[in-house]
């Protein structure tokens, strides 16, 4: 893939492109990857893509420096920018959102559901919002409570512990969240990355509407193992709009950016 970036106010922004093709495969990966992760793509989709796998704030290569917020219409106006570097294509866009992207990817098809012509999502983050997330990020108390937290983990350590060992809290999550608040630097990392992607917020019952109004496929893949995102959420959400929308257990965990799914992927983003 190529590397390339775009100035945005005093940040610079990283993306990695690759392909041909006419149609613009736009591609948003999860929490702790970067576009990079989409690599393993660009064989099978050079001639009929041209993939932009963007560094989201405080990922990668992308060098942020606008504080603690991404406003998603600014977010968009870059993904229009890159698009004008990208002469030939066609004015329609493929998104490709895993976890996180996935949320970053739902929130945009609100705000420009014509530009959309497909919508393909992995264990994607979005259709319920967790309410701690919530709490942690969309209020003052709540972020307040987050950053001490994230300085202060130990009264986290010993509810985790406790559940754990009474069997309260599910065993992936446990091993989840200690993976994240066990080390100062990644808790710092948690409480920057989530702040400042707070602005990501999409509306399911609206985002449905827009699907069903606009006839827009869309694609959910989930790991059947997976324990941080569960495919329930996307059964819930495509209810009423099974026609446009299918969804798709693969025998994995929440891992699915891999070539052992290259195939299972293309598909889905080509059919």
């Amino acid at each position: 893939m190529y590397h390339n970036f775009l100035p945005f106010r005093s940040s610079r922004i990283h993306y990695a492109s690759a392909g041909t093709g006419k149609h613009i495969l736009f591609c948003f990966h999860g929490y702790g990857e970067t576009a990079q992760s989409f690599a393993f793509l660009q064989e099978s989709l050079y001639a009929d893509f041209t993939i932009v796998a963007i560094d989201l704030p405080f990922h990668g290569q992308t060098d942020w420096k606008e504080g603690l917020f991404l406003d998603p219409r600014d977010f968009l106006k870059l993904l229009e920018e890159i698009t004008a570097r990208l002469p030939g294509r066609n004015g329609q866009w493929t998104f490709l959102g895993y976890s996180m992207g996935g949320r970053v990817a739902l929130h945009l098809l609100q705000l420009v559901p014509e530009k959309i012509d497909r919508l393909v999502l992995l264990a994607p983050d979005g259709l319920q919002m967790n309410p701690w997330y919530w709490f942690a990020t969309q209020t003052r108390p709540g972020n307040r409570l987050f950053r001490f937290t994230m300085e202060h983990p130990g009264w986290v350590f010993f509810l985790l512990r406790a559940g754990n060992a009474l069997r309260w809290v599910n065993p992936g999550i446990y091993k989840f969240a200690i993976r994240y608040i066990d080390n100062l630097s990644v808790r710092q990392l948690l409480y920057t990355r989530w702040t400042t992607m707070r602005g990501f917020r999409p509306e399911p019952e609206l985002i449905r509407n827009i699907i069903r109004s606009r006839k827009i496929p869309v694609r959910l893949l989930y790991g059947r193992y997976d324990r941080i995102i569960r495919a329930e959420r996307g059964q819930r959400f495509r209810k009423g709009i099974e026609d446009l929308c299918s969804l798709l257990l693969l025998p994995t965990g929440h891992h699915l950016l891999h070539t052992g799914n290259l195939e299972i992927i293309e598909k889905a983003i080509t059919s």
